[in-house]
């Protein structure tokens, strides 16, 4: 369709969805229009700040029939900071709107439109989930600061608390802004390519422990050893203190080399009755409390007896694999990331779990040389990350004929893209449990049971 619309203008629009990255969907004369801020059910007046040859982009001016689902932000710097899209919108509301993602995803992506897409499983406190932070480094006329970026640009929100983020995180970014500032340590200026320190990470767990992580621009950095004096100092519950180098002129937060400047490479979390070490550049998930019941789901979808093979792939440090390997006969771990699978191995030691085996590598390699070797998987179990699966994993999968398919996605469109590939090679999605991993933003953690046809 032409846009009838017009950069600049003022219109009025009926709101009636959520894009996925929590803005307002509304249509001008059948012509889509984006706006952050609004809600479904609301009538608004929007400024067009953006016109693309399929959509249109505009600022909210004024709601002119509010949502009885909208509800006063907690964050101050909400309306600036692009870490939450849906504090605006009362989180019984979050919910339904997320499961909605699922259903418009299966079906208008997917094209099926026999999957059974359950209730949003919701958190019972939805504040202060989050054990890993990441907050940006950078300097302003007053000195450094860390913080969220704003909305859609890499300027820095300074802050000292975050309401998604655990008090233990809040308490890390706080004392490390301090020492880094007493210490005079040089923000890292991404357009010129000075300076040292671009980010602060802290991770946390239930067990008490703490990582803090620098990510510095060089391998030098000044006044280590006093640095590291002062984060134990002010921070004696400290565990792990780490530098992280990422010297390459990019977004990705980090870098290839870490390096131990006190304490223990890892930390240890749990989930259930297993415990987990976690390393610096280890992936697992930022919600503790939730990633638990997202782990019984696949649990209960996998429907096991005891005398199931099991492989599970993209199986980062072995959550998913050492959750159910208590009740498969044998479970098969692959990942990638071989600091993952190590930290996986150590991760069944620590636990006693004898029946798990690890593989660093490629999924499309190492499962067909598993099957080769006479390895015949019941139960494929896959969580990869946001892009999804590309078409060769589901036919390695796909090749194995196994009974079923446990797909955790967190990305509905991507999922929605693979099961309907995984349709056409014989493998029905019967049911979806979407859980909320992500309160007051605009992701959706979901776990699909895939059967054989």
């Amino acid at each position: 369709m032409i846009a009838n619309v017009e950069k600049n203008k003022i219109y009025e629009t009926e709101i009636d969805g959520l894009g996925s990255g929590g803005e307002g969907v509304g249509k001008i004369d059948g012509f889509t229009i984006f706006v952050p801020g609004a809600l479904p059910g609301e009538k608004v007046s929007a400024k067009i700040e953006v016109v693309k040859k399929n959509y249109s982009v505009g600022r909210l001016e004024k709601i002119l029939r509010e949502s009885p689902d909208r509800v006063n932000p907690f964050c101050p710097i909400y309306e600036k900071c692009g870490g939450c899209q849906l504090q605006h919108l009362s989180y019984p509301a979050q919910l339904e709107r997320k499961r909605r993602q699922a259903v418009d995803a299966v079906q208008r992506i997917g094209k099926l439109n026999d999957v059974e897409i359950l209730e949003t499983i919701g958190a019972e406190n939805p504040l202060n989930y989050r054990n890993k932070m990441q907050f940006p480094v950078g300097k302003i006329q007053t000195g450094l600061v860390a913080g969220c970026y704003a909305r859609g640009s890499h300027e820095i929100i300074d802050t000292d608390f975050c309401g998604i983020q655990n008090d233990a995180n809040n308490k890390i970014l706080c004392a490390v802004k301090k020492i880094l500032r007493k210490f005079n340590i040089e923000p890292y200026d991404e357009k010129n390519r000075t300076g040292i320190v671009r980010h602060i990470i802290g991770r946390t767990s239930r067990t008490g422990e703490f990582m803090i992580v620098l990510v510095t621009a060089k391998k030098f950095l000044p006044d280590e050893k006093n640095i590291v004096r002062e984060i134990c100092r002010e921070l004696p519950e400290v565990t792990s203190i780490q530098q992280n180098i990422q010297p390459e002129k990019n977004n990705v937060i980090l870098g290839r080399e870490t390096k131990i400047l006190f304490g223990s490479p890892t930390i240890r979390e749990k989930i259930g009755e297993l415990n987990f070490n976690i390393s610096a550049t280890s992936f697992f998930q930022v919600n503790t409390e939730q990633a638990e019941i997202l782990y019984r789901t696949a649990k209960n979808f996998a429907e096991l007896s005891g005398e199931e093979i099991l492989i599970d792939a993209y199986c980062g440090t072995g959550t998913i694999s050492l959750f159910l390997a208590n009740y498969a006969r044998k479970v098969y771990g692959i990942e990638i990331v071989k600091s993952a699978i190590d930290d996986a191995k150590k991760n069944a030691d620590e636990n006693k779990i004898r029946n798990a085996e690890f593989f660093s590598g490629d999924a499309t390699k190492i499962i067909p040389e598993l099957f080769k070797s006479g390895v015949r998987a019941d139960v494929v179990t896959v969580d990869p990350p946001r892009a999804g699966c590309n078409e060769k994993v589901l036919e390695t999968f796909a090749a194995m004929n196994p009974e079923k398919i446990i797909y955790v996605s967190c990305n509905p469109a991507t999922l929605a893209r693979d099961i309907s590939f995984l349709n056409r090679l014989g493998y029905r999605t019967k049911k979806i449990q979407p859980v909320d991993m992500f309160p007051f933003t605009s992701h959706i953690e979901s776990v699909a049971q895939i059967i054989r046809t």
